[in-house]
């Protein structure tokens, strides 16, 4: 199972413009080439998420130990994505992990479920493992709430938690600055808007994928679950454009709330020969004081 291929942004455009002037239903019937996710997103643009949000659902596809070349340090990073869910000042949270191996060393938290993945499959199956994901959804005694990927990699800020649910946010949650840590050369940089001053600079949710938490309200129905799936099966750079489709707008996070751990060895990215221009991101954008960051996320 490939992961779904973008829409081209003309494209995007032209679709938000239609679905404001036509409404969703005559766009689904006018526009044969609709993708699955963006059908998912017309049918979900009339049904906001009204239920008040109870907890913050982070969803982590963990690759399987016949991918890696270091099983420990995989789980050792896991580990830590899940001490920093551990830390959240604000405690209602849930870290749901889909995997075919479980790590021995899980901790013991309620708050953590592991989900065995058995299907047998070629290649990269990550997003099969994001779908079968989403659909756990209904079995957390979460009627309402925000659902967001995240890698079994990347470090939460204490304070995530809080600042998704302290916030009334119509859709989502969007991380707009946050840091990315090259661990090879031990360096940190902020990606965030490009400003005047700096004009090439990323926004962190086109780098990373543990970027976006989606509001979501079982009481509308499948029509929720079909559309996160649907979305989860896109790189992340679709997450804001099928958020704003389906009329769930996600709002920036006023802090830097996550961290990307890149060259640890494992990334997925450096097989597909994708972390090289991160890598060069990251000594463009560098931060120089970098002790109060490290602190926050119990970097060494």
């Amino acid at each position: 199972m490939a992961q779904v291929p973008a829409t081209p942004k003309s494209t995007r455009l032209r679709r938000l413009a239609l679905a404001r002037l036509l409404g969703a239903d005559r766009l689904l019937t006018r526009d044969n080439g609709l993708q699955a996710s963006e059908r998912a997103a017309l049918a979900l643009r009339d049904l906001p998420a009204q239920a008040r949000p109870q907890a913050v659902i982070f969803l982590i596809p963990l690759v399987g130990r016949h991918h890696v070349g270091d099983w420990q340090g995989t789980c050792d990073r896991l580990t830590a994505t899940l001490a920093a869910f551990q830390r959240q000042s604000n405690p209602n949270w849930q870290a749901v992990i889909c995997g075919q191996d479980r790590p021995a060393d899980l901790p013991d938290d309620t708050r953590i479920t592991f989900v065995p993945f058995s299907e047998a499959f070629e290649g990269n199956d990550k997003w099969r493992k994001l779908a079968l994901l989403v659909m756990q959804l209904p079995r957390l005694d979460v009627q309402a709430g925000f659902a967001m990927t995240f890698d079994a990699d990347d470090i939460a800020h204490p304070r995530l938690v809080a600042d998704i649910l302290d916030t009334p946010r119509a859709g989502g949650a969007l991380v707009q600055s946050g840091y990315v840590f090259d661990q090879g050369a031990d360096t940190l940089a902020l990606a965030g808007p490009p400003t005047p001053a700096l004009p090439l600079r990323k926004p962190f949710w086109k780098l990373c994928g543990s970027c976006a938490a989606l509001r979501f309200d079982l009481a509308n129905g499948p029509a929720e679950l079909a559309f996160l799936r649907e979305m989860s099966q896109h790189e992340h750079r679709m997450f804001p454009y099928l958020a704003r489709l389906a009329r769930r707008r996600l709002t920036p996070l006023a802090h830097p709330r996550v961290l990307y751990l890149l060259n640890h060895g494992e990334n997925f990215g450096a097989r597909r020969g994708r972390v090289s221009f991160k890598t060069r991101f990251v000594q463009r954008f560098r931060v120089a004081k970098d002790s109060a960051i490290r602190k926050d996320f119990h970097l060494p």
